[in-house]
C-alpha cells in the first residue's frame, strides 16, 4: 500500500529571523522513509501544494510532519510538528482523512506556543478489483471517487512523482506484480529523477484488462460535461478554505457583472474560446488544451495546456507547458493554481512561473444582478538556487504584467466591468436604514411629567385644597395677626416643608422641560439643516471617518426619576462632534450619522464620551467612555460593534453604544507618498517607499490592520536590565520595537499619541557612548507594551530606553518629526510653522538639506574615522585662531576648566551650554588622555535646542609647560548638522615672564562632510558663536579665580 500525502500551506508560522519572517519548509517521515517540501523565502503564510507518497509496510507506523525554517548558516530552527498514526488513516470507511488543519505542536520546553498549522491531505492509493474501476454514472455524472487514469497530471508545485499504481484483482496478479517489484528496483528507483518533467512519460502497451479499463475511463472522464464535473468537485469541496494570494503581487484585480460560476466556465471551460482569444492577442501559436480529469490523489481537477509563446527582444519563441490545478470550487468560489514550465528558456529547470486565479462573488447590485471579483497573482516557484534569480524574476514579473493586461482588456470588451459608484457600498448599505427618531412635545412631557413625584404633588395640593374650603377661620393666636397664620403644632410643620420639598422638585422638573423643549427644538433644525441624506458630509480628500450614533443600553441615571438626558460627544485627531440630546432615556436610540472632514494623517484613535445634559449652564456629568483604537482593530469588524463603556457609573450598569464605524481613504496611494513627502521635509533625508511584501511582513509582525505602512526602521538595543538587540520600525501611527535573543521574541508597540516626552540622554559607558532616547508615555497608556519598559514611575507613566543606534542622527529627527506630526495640537504646529517662515536663510538651508542626496559610502568612511582613533586626523582641516587672550590665572585653575569638576559645569551653562555631563579621562598612551562629552544648546543660542557631542583629548606641550586640549564635535537636531564638525584645539602655556598667569590660544576649524554652498554663511555664524563662547567660559574662570582668591584672604585675616 502507498499513502499519499499533499503538503498544501501553512498559516500563523511564528517569526524564527531577526527580520521578523521565516523561511519554512515541511519534513515528512514515515519509518525509514524521509522527504522534504521546497523553502519558501520570508513567508509566515507559505504555500507548498507538494505530493509525495510512501511505501507503508506496518500500520503500526506514524506519519511525522515537521515544519523547520531554513537557516543558511546554522541548524535550522524547529517550528512545530504533528504526528498521525497510520492506522488511523487505514481505519476509516473511505482510506482518507481528507482535507483537514492540524495544529503544530511545539517542544516541550518551548516557549513558543502557539506555532501555528498546516493544511495537509492524508489518503492511502488502495489496490481495487476490476468492477470497482468501473465508473458509475448516477444521474449522468461519473462519480470521482471510482473512477482512475493509468496516467496523472502531476502537481503543479510537486517535487516527486508517485509511481503509476497498477491495479490488480486476484491474488495471483499480486503475487506476480510482487515479484516484478524485486526484480526491477532499478527501474522503480529511477522514478523519482523523472520529477522536474511536467509531462507524463509513455508507457508500454500492456494487455492487461485493468489497463483498457483506465482507458476506458479516461475516455469517459475527458468527455464528460464540464458542468458536471463542477458539481461533482462541488459536493466533495463544501469544507476548503479560500487559497491567499501568492506573495509575488497581484496582476489583475477586478469586479464584472457576471456570476462566479459563469465567469469560472468563461474563463476555464473546455468550450470556452476565451484561451484562443488570448492566444491571438498575445501572439502564441500551436495552442492545445486538453480535457480536465480528476485526480483520484488529490480529490481535483487538473489539465494541461500548451501553446509556443511569441517572440519578444530578448527572448526568440518558445515552448510552454501550463498545469492547470483547481485548488476550490464550491459553486460560490473557485480558486485555479497555474504552473508554467518553459522547457527551452534559458535555466527553465530552476523555476516555475505560479499564477493563481481567485473568483468570489462580488458586492450585490440594486437590479439584482450578480457580480463576481476575479483577483489574479502571481510568484516565482525557485527549485534551485542560481546566480540569476534577480535577472530572471524581474524578466518574468514584467511578462506576467504585459498578459495579464491584455487578459484585462479581452475581458472588459466581453464583459460589463463594474462601477463602484453604482453599487452601494457595505457603509451606505448600513447607514441607509438609519433615521432619526422624531419627538413629539406631548411624548416629552409625558416622560418629564408621568412619575410619582408630580402625581404625588398634585394629590397633595388637591387635598390641600379642600382641606381649606371645609376648615374654619382660626383665631389669631401666639405671634400670629392679621395676614400671618403660623403652624401651631409640630405636624403642620412637616407638612409645611414636605409641601415646600414637593413644589421645588415640581418646579425643577418644568424648568428641564422647558428647557428640553427648547433644546430639542435647536437639535431638530441643526439635524434638518446639516444632517441631510443622513449625515453630516465631510469637506476633502484623504483619510474619510464615518461614525454613525444608533443606540444605547443601560446607561447609567444621576436624576432621581432614574432616567438621564444622555448626548455622546465623538473626538479624534482634535476634532469633535456631537449629537442631539436624548431626554429621558436610558436605552436611547440616536440614528445619528457623523462624518468627519478628510485627515492628511491616518486616525489612531477615536475617543467617545456620553454626558448627561443637566441645563446649558451647569457642567455635564460624564456617564462613560471608550476609545476606539483602529491600530489594534480591524476596521471591518467595526462595521456594526456594540462598544462597552469604561467609568464607574457605566461598569456599574454595564452601559454599552451601538456603533457603525467606517474609515475609507478616498486619494488611495497617493495619500501615502504625500504623507512620505511631507514627512521628508521634516526629517530632511529622502524616504523610499516600501514595496507591498515589506509593508505585509511588517503588518503581520505587530498584527496591523492592512492601510498601515512602514516609514522607516532602524538597528538599536532596547535597554532595560541588559540591552537587547532588534529593530525600531516607524510608521504613522505606531513605533514598534522587534528582537529576537536565542529564540525569545520581544515584539511591542504604542501609538505616537501614548507619547508624552522624548528625551536625550548623554552617552554613558554603558550605553557604549551612544546618546540613549527615552520615551515616556501618559500615565496609564502603552500597557501592552509594558514588558519593553524599563521604569514605570508612581503616577504610571512608562520609560522605554533606545540607544546605539547606526545612524543616531537620522533615527532621531526622524522619531521627533513623526511624534511632532502626531502629539502636537493644530494650534502648536501653525505656531511652528509661522516662526519657521521668519527666517528666510534658515529655510534655504532646511531645502537644500532635503535637495542633496546623501552619499552613503563617504558618510561611512568619515564615521569610520572617527571611531579609528586617530583623533580623526586634525591636520587635513585648516584652522584659524578664535580666542586669543594672557590670563592672570594660574595653569593648574585653568585646567579646571577640562576637569569635570563643578567650575567646568557652571562655566559651560554660563556659556548657554545646559545638560552638561562628561566622561572621566581614560588613559590613551604616555601623557595622552580622551573623554566625551554632552551637552545641549540653550533657547537663546539655537531655537532648535542643538544637542552636542565632542570627543576631547590632552596632551602636554613639548616643553611640558602647559596642555594641548584637541576637540571634536558633532551636531545633532539641527538643520544640515551631519554636514560637518568642528573642530577645536586649546593650546594653554605657562608664561615664564610673568609670576602667575598663562596664555590661552583657541584655533577653530571646519571639517566638511558634504558639500554645500552656504559654507561661508554656516562658518560665519558658528565662529561668532564660538568666539562669544570662549570669552564668556575664559572670563567665569577669571571670576572665579578672584573670587576664591579674596575668600582665602578674609578667612586667613580672620
Amino acid at each position: 500500500m502507498k499513502l499519499l500525502v499533499r503538503v498544501i500551506e501553512a498559516k500563523n508560522i511564528p517569526a524564527m529571523d531577526p527580520n521578523g519572517s521565516s523561511d519554512p519548509y515541511v519534513k515528512l517521515k514515515v519509518g525509514h522513509q524521509r522527504c522534504k517540501t521546497k523553502v519558501v523565502k520570508k513567508c509566515l503564510n507559505p504555500s507548498w501544494c507538494e505530493e509525495f507518497s510512501f511505501k507503508v509496510e506496518d500500520l503500526k507506523e506514524q506519519l511525522v510532519v515537521s515544519v523547520l525554517n531554513d537557516d543558511k548558516y546554522f541548524n535550522d530552527d524547529f517550528i512545530g510538528s504533528v504526528k498521525i498514526p497510520i492506522s488511523r488513516v487505514f481505519d476509516t470507511p473511505d482510506k482518507s482523512l481528507g482535507t483537514v488543519w492540524y495544529p503544530l505542536q511545539p517542544k516541550k520546553k518551548s516557549k513558543i506556543k502557539d506555532c501555528g498549522e498546516v493544511l495537509i491531505t492524508i489518503c492511502f492509493s488502495q489496490n481495487k478489483p476490476q468492477s470497482d474501476l468501473q465508473p458509475q454514472v448516477e444521474n449522468g455524472t461519473i462519480s470521482p471517487a471510482r473512477s482512475s487514469t493509468s496516467s496523472r497530471m502531476p502537481s503543479p508545485m510537486r517535487s516527486e512523482e508517485a509511481a503509476p499504481i497498477k491495479e490488480e484483482k486476484s491474488n495471483k496478479e499480486k503475487i506476480s506484480s510482487l515479484l516484478s517489484q524485486i526484480f526491477n528496483r532499478n527501474s522503480d528507483s529511477v522514478q523519482p529523477a523523472a520529477s522536474n518533467k511536467i509531462t507524463d512519460l509513455p508507457e508500454l502497451p500492456e494487455t492487461d484488462d485493468s489497463e483498457v479499463s483506465e482507458d476506458k475511463v479516461e475516455e469517459q472522464s475527458s468527455s464528460a460535461n464540464f458542468e458536471e464535473l463542477m458539481k461533482s468537485m462541488e459536493e466533495k469541496d463544501q469544507s476548503s478554505e479560500m487559497p491567499g494570494n501568492l506573495p509575488g503581487g497581484i496582476m489583475l484585480d477586478q469586479m464584472y457583472v457576471i456570476a462566479p460560476s459563469e465567469l469560472n466556465s468563461l474563463l476555464f471551460s473546455s468550450d470556452s474560446n476565451h484561451l484562443r482569444q488570448v492566444a491571438e492577442i498575445q501572439g502564441s501559436t500551436d495552442l492545445q488544451v486538453g480535457p480536465w480529469k480528476f485526480d483520484p490523489e488529490s480529490g481535483s481537477l487538473k489539465r494541461v495546456v500548451t501553446y509556443v509563446k511569441a517572440a519578444s527582444r530578448l527572448i526568440k519563441a518558445i515552448k510552454a507547458i501550463e498545469d492547470q490545478t483547481y485548488l476550490k470550487a464550491d459553486g460560490k468560489c473557485y480558486a485555479v493554481l497555474a504552473s508554467v514550465n518553459t522547457p527551452e528558456a534559458p535555466y527553465a529547470s530552476n523555476y516555475r512561473v505560479e499564477v493563481l486565479m481567485c473568483i468570489s462573488p462580488g458586492p450585490e447590485l440594486p437590479s439584482g444582478e450578480q457580480s463576481s471579483h476575479l483577483v489574479v497573482s502571481w510568484r516565482m516557484n525557485f527549485l534551485h538556487n542560481t546566480m540569476m534569480k534577480g535577472m530572471i524574476e524581474g524578466g518574468a514579473r514584467q511578462g506576467v504584467k504585459e498578459s495579464f493586461e491584455q487578459v484585462a482588456t479581452l475581458l472588459a470588451e466581453k464583459l460589463k466591468v463594474l462601477d463602484m459608484k453604482d453599487v452601494g457600498s457595505e457603509k451606505e448599505q448600513a447607514l441607509a436604514s438609519l433615521q432619526v427618531e422624531k419627538q413629539s412635545d406631548w411624548r416629552l412631557a409625558v416622560q418629564y411629567f408621568a412619575n410619582f413625584t408630580v402625581i404625588s404633588t398634585i394629590l397633595m395640593g388637591l387635598y390641600v385644597l379642600v382641606h381649606l374650603c371645609l376648615a374654619m377661620p382660626s383665631t389669631i393666636q401666639g405671634l400670629e395677626f392679621g395676614g400671618l397664620d403660623l403652624p401651631d403644632s409640630i405636624g403642620e410643620v412637616v407638612v409645611c416643608g414636605v409641601l415646600v420639598l414637593q413644589g421645588e422638585r415640581v418646579m425643577h422638573l418644568i424648568s428641564r422641560f422647558m428647557q428640553a423643549r427648547v433644546q430639542k427644538g435647536k437639535s431638530c433644525l441643526l439635524i434638518i439643516y446639516c444632517c441631510g441624506d443622513h449625515g453630516i458630509k465631510a469637506q476633502g480628500d484623504g483619510w474619510l471617518l464615518t461614525v454613525a450614533l444608533v443606540e444605547g443600553s443601560n446607561l447609567p441615571s444621576i436624576d432621581l426619576n432614574g432616567l438621564s438626558d444622555p448626548y455622546v460627544v465623538f473626538t479624534c485627531n482634535g476634532k469633535t462632534r456631537t449629537s442631539s440630546i436624548k431626554f429621558q432615556k436610558s436605552d436611547p436610540r440616536w440614528n445619528e450619522i457623523f462624518e468627519f472632514d478628510a485627515m492628511d494623517d491616518p486616525p489612531s484613535t477615536l475617543d467617545v464620551e456620553v454626558y448627561d445634559f443637566d441645563g446649558p449652564f451647569d457642567e455635564a456629568v460624564s456617564l462613560g467612555r471608550t476609545r476606539i483604537n483602529f491600530v489594534k482593530t480591524n476596521i471591518s469588524d467595526l462595521g456594526d460593534v456594540w462598544v462597552p463603556l469604561q467609568g464607574k457609573l457605566a461598569q456599574a450598569c454595564q452601559s454599552k453604544l451601538h456603533l457603525r464605524i467606517f474609515l475609507n481613504n478616498t486619494r488611495g496611494s497617493n495619500i501615502i507618498k504625500e504623507y512620505l513627502t511631507k514627512m521628508e521635509k521634516e526629517v530632511g533625508k529622502k524616504i523610499r517607499l516600501r514595496s507591498p511584501q515589506t509593508n505585509s511582513a511588517f503588518q503581520k509582525l505587530f498584527k496591523l490592520p492592512p492601510e498601515e505602512f512602514l516609514i522607516n526602521d532602524f538597528t538599536c538595543h532596547l535597554k532595560r536590565k541588559m540591552p537587547l538587540q532588534g529593530r525600531l520600525f516607524l510608521s504613522a501611527r505606531i513605533i514598534g520595537f522587534h528582537g529576537d535573543l536565542f529564540g525569545h521574541k520581544t515584539n511591542f508597540f504604542f501609538l505616537w499619541e501614548d507619547i508624552e516626552d522624548i528625551q536625550v540622554v548623554p552617552p554613558t559607558l554603558s550605553s557604549m557612548g551612544s546618546p540613549i532616547v527615552v520615551i515616556t508615555l501618559h500615565p496609564g497608556r502603552g500597557l501592552d507594551a509594558k514588558h519593553g519598559a524599563k521604569t514605570e514611575d508612581a503616577e504610571g507613566r512608562l520609560k522605554f530606553h533606545f540607544q546605539s543606534f547606526v545612524s543616531f542622527s537620522v533615527a532621531h529627527r526622524t522619531i521627533m518629526a513623526l511624534w511632532r506630526a502626531r502629539a502636537l495640537s493644530p494650534e502648536q504646529k501653525a505656531q511652528i510653522a509661522d516662526e519657521e517662515s521668519d527666517d528666510k536663510s534658515l529655510q534655504m538651508l532646511e531645502e537644500e538639506s532635503t535637495s542633496i542626496k546623501s552619499d552613503d559610502d563617504s558618510e561611512n568612511k568619515s564615521l569610520q574615522s572617527e571611531e579609528s582613533g586617530s583623533f580623526l586626523g586634525l591636520e587635513d582641516v585648516s584652522l584659524s585662531i578664535v580666542y586669543s587672550s594672557a590670563l592672570s590665572v594660574p595653569l593648574n585653575f585653568v585646567m579646571e576648566l577640562f576637569s569635570g569638576s563643578e567650575l567646568e559645569r557652571r562655566a559651560m551653562e554660563r556659556a548657554h551650554c545646559v545638560n552638561y555631563s562628561t566622561s572621566p579621562w581614560e588613559f590613551e598612551k604616555a601623557d595622552v588622555y580622551q573623554r566625551q562629552t554632552y551637552y545641549k544648546f540653550d533657547i537663546s543660542v539655537s531655537r532648535y535646542g542643538g544637542e552636542v557631542t565632542t570627543s576631547q583629548q590632552k596632551s602636554r606641550l613639548t616643553d611640558r609647560n602647559g596642555w594641548l586640549v584637541e576637540e571634536v564635535t558633532t551636531l545633532h537636531g539641527v538643520p544640515l548638522g551631519d554636514y560637518f564638525t568642528l573642530h577645536t584645539k586649546y593650546q594653554i602655556e605657562d608664561q615664564a615672564s610673568r609670576s602667575m598667569g598663562c596664555k590661552v590660544v583657541v584655533y577653530f576649524g571646519i571639517a566638511w562632510l558634504k558639500s554645500t554652498k552656504h559654507k561661508k554663511k554656516i562658518t560665519k555664524n558658528i565662529h561668532m558663536n564660538l568666539q562669544d563662547r570662549m570669552m564668556i567660559m575664559f572670563s567665569t574662570i577669571e571670576k572665579e579665580f578672584v573670587s576664591g582668591k579674596k575668600q582665602m584672604m578674609q578667612s586667613e585675616a580672620t
